[in-house]
């Protein structure tokens, strides 16, 4: 076991950690930068964002149009302070990201082909095919393989951040604002050894929790870490009850994760129809297909509950295909490799866990209530999404939080100077390898049927109830495996779904009103 030493330790390698990675390194090249991920350095939600990125881009939009969508799609619980921020800034990250090397598609008057996706309205989403996340990932980590002072660790998993509860007498209880972060402890997955990381200024990047339901678009590797981590440290986390659920990933039975349909096919003109073929949107909302996620995944939720179908449709078959084909190449040939022809057929679609619109609270520089750490992407909670996430938004809150975090950071260095109290290693005493894998995978796999049934798009006291029983039997199974057995990305991972799915209960239970993605039916 060793102890390592940085200036700032950022953990995860989407564009949340990446970009405040580089905003970073560049402003202090004499500071020691740690990007820890638990995967290769190319895995990440961001990878698999297929939208784009919004922005307000020309003159026929306005900032103010922006905000007003974006409030509306949030219910109006979003911060109105951040959504200001993070709208007028747009423009300006973008360039910067295009100045690092992202191409965007253009058009044939060659100027960017800016798309619409539900609840935007006007065209201002910047894409790359259907393959945006991808093309923003790569140009960052070409970015990020220049800079010298930045450290790349793949296949290294955060276990615990490193707090006063360590190594403070543990009959002392620590007031909220009296906790401070040294760093984490981080497993090296290729040695199996967990190491001492101190810094001195830590970022959580963490992504996603979709992985705490049985149904997600999220790829394994989302398991709410970040969440899970900072919710045993005690920071302060809120709005976990708002779950975004994509209202149109690919029908495949038992396949996960879900392959996403993008918001950006219904953008383009495409219909929803149920099982006789009609459309149903518009007997909900008066935008019809482009209505936000929210209550696009209740109505086909309602359709499917009421006719007893098994999904319901997405018809392409009146769009122009060439044009079709060269927005959304990978759509089209995944929907082929499984027999279906987007010229002739309708794609099954089915709503899945898609997006955490709370998280680790944080305020506008991207501080989170323990001193010296920071949370950026989605495992924060920033106030910018609101009660539901505005499509084509997330990747724009991570660019925007990871400039305002890097300038807190740069504004305030006299922590580099302050020393390291004495941190003890982590204590894998008494532990022994587990028998059989099988008792972790059975608990995670609990966990997400659980979610999935009862804690879905529709929620009620009871099945909360239900649901909060089960999960409290599966923590202390936990637990007591945890303390006893080997530390392994395995345990790690279902500790968190644990934490994340516990939150989302917790808060659901004591939601007052149905707002945005939240909808109980005894609120009604």
């Amino acid at each position: 076991m060793s102890i390592i030493q940085s200036d700032i330790l950022i953990l995860g390698s989407g564009v949340a950690g990446l970009s405040t990675a580089i905003k970073l390194a560049k402003a202090l090249p004499n500071k020691k930068i740690i990007v820890a991920t638990k995967n290769n350095k190319e895995e990440s939600n961001t990878k698999y964002a297929q939208g784009g990125i919004a922005a307000v881009w020309d003159q026929e939009d306005s900032f103010e149009s922006h905000i007003q969508d974006t409030l509306r799609a949030g219910d109006y619980l979003n911060d109105i302070e951040v959504v200001k921020m993070v709208v007028e800034n747009a423009p300006i990250r973008l360039k910067e990201l295009i100045d690092w090397g992202a191409e965007f598609d253009f058009n044939t008057q060659n100027e960017y082909d800016l798309g619409k996706e539900g609840g935007h309205s006007a065209n201002r989403i910047l894409h790359h095919k259907d393959i945006t996340g991808y093309e923003i990932q790569m140009t960052l980590i070409k970015q990020v393989e220049n800079l010298s002072n930045i450290e790349f660790l793949s296949h290294h998993f955060a276990i615990e951040l490193i707090t006063e509860h360590h190594f403070t007498d543990k009959t002392i209880e620590l007031g909220q604002n009296d906790i401070h972060c040294f760093g984490a402890y981080i497993l090296n997955e290729k040695t199996s050894e967990i190491d001492t990381y101190l810094a001195h200024k830590v970022v959580l990047a963490t992504g996603g929790s979709g992985q705490a339901y049985a149904t997600t678009t999220n790829p394994v590797i989302a398991t709410g870490d970040g969440v899970g981590m900072a919710f045993r440290a005690k920071a302060i986390i809120e709005d976990m009850q708002y779950i975004q659920f994509h209202p149109t990933a690919l029908y495949e039975p038992g396949k996960s994760p879900a392959f996403l349909i993008s918001e950006a096919v219904r953008g383009f003109g495409a219909y929803l129809r149920n099982k006789n073929g009609e459309r149903f949107m518009l007997k909900t909302d008066d935008r019809g297909e482009l209505a936000s996620r929210d209550i696009v995944s209740r109505a086909i939720n309602m359709e499917i509950n009421t006719s007893g179908a098994e999904c319901v449709y997405l018809d392409c078959t009146h769009l122009e295909y060439e044009a079709f084909y060269k927005h959304f190449p990978n759509i089209v040939e995944k929907c082929k490799s499984i027999g279906i022809d987007v010229k002739k057929d309708f794609i099954p679609v089915l709503p899945a866990m898609h997006y955490m619109c709370g998280g680790v609270s944080v305020n506008k520089r991207g501080q989170t209530s323990i001193h010296n750490l920071y949370a950026n992407g989605e495992v924060a909670k920033t106030g910018l999404h609101g009660a539901n996430r505005l499509a084509s938004n997330s990747l724009l809150e991570a660019l925007v939080f990871g400039h305002e975090i890097a300038e807190n950071i740069i504004e305030n260095q006299s922590v580099f100077q302050v020393p390291f109290p004495p941190i003890p290693e982590w204590n894998s005493e008494g532990t022994i390898a587990p028998k059989e894998q099988i008792l972790i995978s059975h608990n995670r796999k609990s966990v997400q049927n659980i979610m999935n049934d009862l804690v879905g798009i529709v929620r009620s006291n009871e099945r909360l109830e239900r649901a909060i029983d089960h999960l409290n039997y599966i923590y202390s199974d936990t637990e007591k495996m945890f303390k006893h057995v080997t530390i392994s990305p395995q345990i790690c991972e279902l500790r968190n779904i644990n934490a994340v799915a516990y939150l989302i209960v917790k808060q659901s239970m004591q939601a007052k009103e149905n707002k945005g993605a939240f909808y109980s039916l005894d609120l009604l």
